[in-house]
């Protein structure tokens, strides 16, 4: 029995439009992680799951310690329900939810906020300043490294614009003047080289962006061992570190051998969307995906499915679309594209398809999917062993 066979089987007693998850194919992303990981942790980033059940069934796995949440409030959240060990991977501006984080000792215990500057610190401490001191707890905070690749004199970069601390010297500034301040512990560093992580090296049908891209990624990391090592170096000569985290899905085997990183981030290798693909190093199963039930036939070789406009965030291009992924053979009208109501697809696929039939997806990237679904039904074979809800299904929109 084929994929689309198993899913369609599965699911036959559902009504589209609905989401997936296949359970063989996470346990076996998840292995894949583990032994790529070679022994070092792999925080879970929950961006790229955002269904806390799943994330849950994640956590108990061999390998996997602690969360990355993308907010302040998510992480409360997740905390309130037993989840601990959260990293929040950017800096919250939220005054609310910073008061609360001082106000409450378990949460205080187990969240650690991010920062890469000193205007961080004073909105921290604006924040919580009218916590009563006798209910203040100490914030924990992690430094924010710039990992990006500079080159040819700053006129070549590649990365992600996060952080403008780059250097060790700036790097030990900011972990001294976050020690000298009272109520705060700097208890980590994170470093997230995007331009190895998350850029495929084997995109296909272009070598010669390959090539650049290879070579990129290359000096990159060349450069990326040295000044992430000297970073670590400077900042553990004022407080000891709990932790210094790196990497992402794409470059966990190579980021886990540098003797400064103590554990490696991942979240998207889960799902294994479709931009996850075009790795060398690694190959994954795709594990979610979304049904959209056929409504028309407008020619032989054309059918219309309802929904679908479910683009990935990111610089827009055709990667960011949904990939129609079963049957195989279908493509997007170039006119139309993904629509917000119907979309529709043509190829040979499209004769054999008949009206109330599923077209199952991709989506580009992993945990966007469960901001369009409540919930997420889980496979394992050829059933439906269970449905759980995702985060917009327990009513919780964070981002």
């Amino acid at each position: 029995m084929d994929d689309r066979q198993r899913y369609d089987q599965a699911t036959a007693h559902l009504d589209p439009p609905f989401a997936v998850l296949d359970l063989a194919a996470l346990r076996s992303n998840a292995s894949g992680m583990v032994q790529r990981a070679a022994g070092k942790p792999i925080r879970v980033a929950s961006k790229s799951i955002r269904s806390r059940p799943v994330l849950e069934r994640i956590l108990t796995m061999d390998g996997f310690t602690g969360t990355m949440a993308f907010t302040l409030p998510e992480a409360l959240w997740l905390v309130s329900t037993g989840v601990r060990d959260v990293l929040v991977a950017y800096p919250t501006a939220d005054r609310a939810a910073l008061a609360e984080l001082a106000s409450d000792a378990g949460a205080a215990q187990e969240i650690t906020v991010m920062v890469d500057r000193i205007e961080h610190l004073d909105l921290i401490e604006a924040a919580v300043a009218d916590v009563q001191s006798r209910n203040r707890h100490e914030i924990r905070v992690c430094l924010d490294i710039d990992a990006s690749f500079v080159a040819f004199g700053g006129r070549f970069r590649a990365g992600v614009r996060r952080s403008p601390i780059r250097e060790p010297e700036q790097a030990a500034d900011l972990a001294a003047a976050t020690a000298k301040r009272p109520g705060f512990r700097l208890v980590g560093l994170m470093a997230y080289e995007a331009q190895i992580a998350g850029v495929g090296d084997d995109p296909p049908g272009n070598p010669a962006l390959t090539q650049a891209i290879r070579w990129m990624q290359a000096q990159s990391r060349r450069e990326l061992i040295m000044r992430r090592g000297r970073i670590v170096q400077a900042v553990r000569q004022i407080t000891e570190l709990e932790f210094v985290n790196g990497g992402g899905t794409g470059s966990i085997e190579k980021t886990v051998r540098e003797k400064a990183v103590t554990e490696v981030a991942a979240g998207s290798g889960f799902f294994h969307p479709r931009l996850f693909d075009f790795y060398r190093g690694f190959t994954g199963r795709p594990a979610a995906l979304f049904a959209l039930p056929v409504v028309r036939r407008p020619a032989p070789d054309v059918v219309t499915v309802l929904g679908g406009g479910y683009s990935a965030s990111g610089s827009p291009g055709q990667n960011r679309l949904p990939q129609p992924y079963l049957p195989c053979g279908l493509r997007y009208d170039s006119d139309e594209g993904a629509g917000e109501v119907q979309t529709p697809l043509l190829g040979q696929a499209a004769e054999d398809l008949r009206i109330g039939d599923r077209v199952w997806f991709r989506h580009a990237k992993a945990g966007e999917l469960c901001e369009r679904f409540a919930s997420l039904h889980l496979i394992d074979g050829d059933k439906v062993v269970d449905e759980v809800p995702t985060y917009r299904g327990e009513g919780r929109t964070f981002l």
